[in-house]
């Protein structure tokens, strides 16, 4: 069984359909509680990494000191051609780790809502079969620029940087990962005026699982292109 390693921020954004889908394609989950003073894995230790989403920014670093530490795991792991995934603070931390950029969008873009591919999305073997518009949770004050050499694959009309890709990496601004555990630690820390309605959620959780698989399967399959 091959393990990967989640790097959780905090408590209440877990990695909710990741691990479903992980699990149910035989990977073991290394869960690194960062908030609790978890240390980071080595990448000799792992056959993918996942990093999870966060009220702080990539530029917290005084505070949150484990965060300059984990943009220069994620660049190990992208020079490695390891399997990527980073969502929403850790799309954030990849974009960073490969030369991207990160600062304030000027609002919050909060709540479900969604993303329209680019035609690099639409053709990216991950993203592209769930269709043009992707329902997705959006939850975030910043936003990066897209890597050099990476691939924009998807926006929003108040954020056009809301997807890309790196070889084997992924990072997602916005989350595809609900599940009924997720939404229910989350709920408490979204702003009031934010509906998670059922039929809502229901639609993220049913795109998002088919999603992470596709990435899972993408990533047992180092021979083949994600994009093709």
């Amino acid at each position: 069984m091959s393990v990967w390693a989640v790097l959780q921020h905090v408590p209440f954004e877990g990695p909710g359909l990741i691990a479903v889908q992980a699990h149910a394609h035989g990977i073991e989950l290394d869960e690194r509680h960062l908030y609790r003073g978890d240390t980071l894995p080595s990448l000799d230790q792992l056959a993918g990494l996942v990093v999870l989403g966060g009220p702080m920014g990539v530029g917290d670093t005084e505070q949150y000191p484990h965060l300059a530490a984990e943009i220069d795991l994620l660049a190990g792991a992208v020079a490695a051609d390891m399997p990527v995934l980073g969502v929403c603070l850790g799309a954030q931390l990849l974009a960073c780790a490969l030369g991207g950029q990160v600062g304030s969008t000027g609002s919050t873009e909060v709540g479900i809502g969604s993303v329209a591919l680019t035609p690099a999305g639409e053709r990216d073997g991950v993203l592209g079969p769930s269709g043009r518009f992707v329902p997705v949770l959006h939850w975030h004050d910043d936003m990066f620029t897209i890597p050099p050499g990476a691939e924009l694959l998807a926006s929003s009309d108040r954020c056009v940087n809301q997807a890309f890709r790196a070889g084997r990496a992924y990072g997602l601004q916005f989350h595809v990962e609900l599940d009924g555990g997720l939404v229910a630690s989350m709920r408490p820390h979204l702003p009031i005026k934010v509906a998670l309605d059922a039929g809502d959620v229901a639609a993220v959780e049913n795109v998002g699982s088919t999603i992470l698989g596709r990435f899972f399967d993408a990533a047992q399959h180092q021979s083949q292109a994600p994009g093709a």
